[in-house]
């Protein structure tokens, strides 16, 4: 258990160290600082916490004995590496949407050329396997990569709330690594240091927030929750239903936004996260609103079959259909 555990500190203090550090660095440039319109914070918190968590959660890969780096693993820490410079440059500028989207293909590209594919996936209503030709394998993984990119980027509208969600969907693809079906004790150390990234970022993204995740964050997060849970025995089921409250949100923002006849992609506050705030809850309230919902999941995740997360996930999306309902009904009136 020893061989987990370190990756997981030795990432929790690195990203902690970057983090003073960059939040000290951050107090001296303006651009730092650059005004959001998803995130509450509106410009008073550093947009540097992608940065902090990057470069911890490299390190902590390169110098794990542990580690065979391969051609997977290599093009996950290059990707992450292109996430940096790419985030960094938008963070600092805030480019177009359209270069954003393009950036994510071109990323998910670069990992399928890398060797990340999903060959098969469980067939919910039988005991075998569906296969999948390349072509298919490729327009999956290449949507699959960007709609968890761009959720987990609209999710990180308040303090704490990307990094809490991605430390749990972390733990879980840990604990769903060490599982005798999966058993992949390098993807349990991989995801566990993805905790500790999270975990150290957290203690200075908790509300008030010193730092946020920025692009460069919440890209990081999105695009590692993606690929990991390919890696760990093609569980894309069980990532939707992790991520359910977030991919919600998501599709429920998308819709809203072309029944109101805007783009899809200009950043607003219709997130669920900024209608409970209309409604008077604190951020802290919405946090652990948000960590119930992912740990509750998780826990339904690791101990259910395919059919049986579907049926969780087709309940609660009806439930939180008429809950999205009923919050629209109260901000309208609010």
């Amino acid at each position: 258990m020893i061989k987990y555990v370190i990756p997981f500190l030795v990432a929790f203090f690195l990203t902690a160290i970057f983090a003073v550090f960059l939040i000290f660095i951050g107090k001296k440039i303006t651009w730092a600082k650059r005004f959001s319109l998803r995130h509450i914070n509106q410009g008073k918190a550093m947009r540097l916490g992608g940065v902090a968590m990057i470069l911890a959660f490299n390190l902590t890969l390169f110098l794990d004995k542990n580690l065979v780096i391969e051609r997977e693993l290599a093009g996950l820490m290059l990707a992450t590496g292109m996430i940096l410079i790419f985030g960094f440059w938008d963070d600092l500028k805030e480019l177009s949407w359209k270069k954003q989207l393009f950036f994510q293909f071109l990323l998910a590209a670069f990992v399928i050329f890398c060797g990340v594919k999903i060959y098969y996936f469980t067939d919910p209503f039988g005991q075998g396997l569906i296969s999948l030709g390349v072509g298919a394998s490729f327009v999956l993984v290449v949507l699959w990569i960007v709609l968890v990119i761009n959720a987990m980027n609209w999710l990180d509208g308040i303090d704490g709330l990307s990094g809490g969600v991605t430390l749990i969907g972390a733990l879980t693809i840990f604990f769903l690594s060490l599982k005798p079906e999966v058993y992949q004790p390098p993807m349990a150390i991989i995801s566990l240091t993805l905790a500790g990234t999270a975990l150290g970022f957290l203690v200075f993204n908790f509300y008030p927030a010193r730092i946020i995740a920025g692009t460069t964050g919440s890209m990081f997060m999105g695009f590692l929750l993606a690929t990991l849970a390919i890696f760990a025995g093609t569980k894309i089921a069980t990532a939707i239903l992790i991520l359910a409250l977030p991919l919600i949100d998501f599709i429920w923002v998308i819709g809203e936004r072309m029944r109101n006849k805007k783009s899809i992609f200009k950043p607003d506050q219709r997130h669920l996260h900024h209608k409970l705030l209309e409604l008077g809850w604190s951020q802290k309230k919405i946090d652990g609103y948000f960590y119930a919902v992912t740990l509750l999941f998780a826990i339904i995740a690791l101990n259910t079959r395919a059919l049986g997360k579907i049926l969780t996930l087709t309940l609660f999306v009806l439930v939180a259909t008429f809950f999205l309902f009923w919050i629209n009904k109260k901000t309208k009136k609010a």
